[in-house]
């Protein structure tokens, strides 16, 4: 048994640094785009910034947790190890959740607004062609 808790710590192992290059790939893109942006494109440049290494953290600290959860729970889970895994997906959570926050303007629970201005609840055509009427 041995031997597949060897290829579960590479495998976790493995996943660590693909979170790793997630973000550093994600950096790397979003400080490209930001130097190569045009000049006449629409909206805020340093927020569209902050918003795509943002969202490139996010990926990379899914990946981070994961790599984590495969090392505690298969090759030591022992429960130091899974009090300090618990501690570890706390604050990562924390993290993901504050960004979250910082890039949507609303907690990841929360619906996002309607972009069109459309009521919540879809109006209703009556049969003989009146007013359109909404569901009780």
């Amino acid at each position: 048994m041995g031997s597949f808790r060897d290829v579960m710590e590479v495998v976790g192992t493995a996943v660590d640094a693909l979170g790793v290059l997630v973000v550093v790939a994600g950096a790397l893109f979003a400080t490209g785009r930001f130097l190569l942006r045009r000049r006449g494109e629409p909206g805020d440049p340093y927020r569209r910034y902050r918003q795509d290494l943002g969202r490139a953290i996010l990926l990379g600290l899914e990946f981070l947790v994961a790599g984590d959860i495969i090392r505690t729970v298969v090759v030591a889970p022992t429960l130091e190890n899974v009090i300090v895994l618990g501690l570890i997906v706390l604050i990562r959570t924390f993290l993901s959740m504050a960004l979250e926050l910082e890039l949507e303007g609303r907690w990841p629970w929360q619906r996002a607004p309607a972009s069109s201005g459309s009521p919540a609840v879809p109006q209703t055509q009556p049969a003989d062609g009146g007013q359109p009427n909404r569901p009780l």
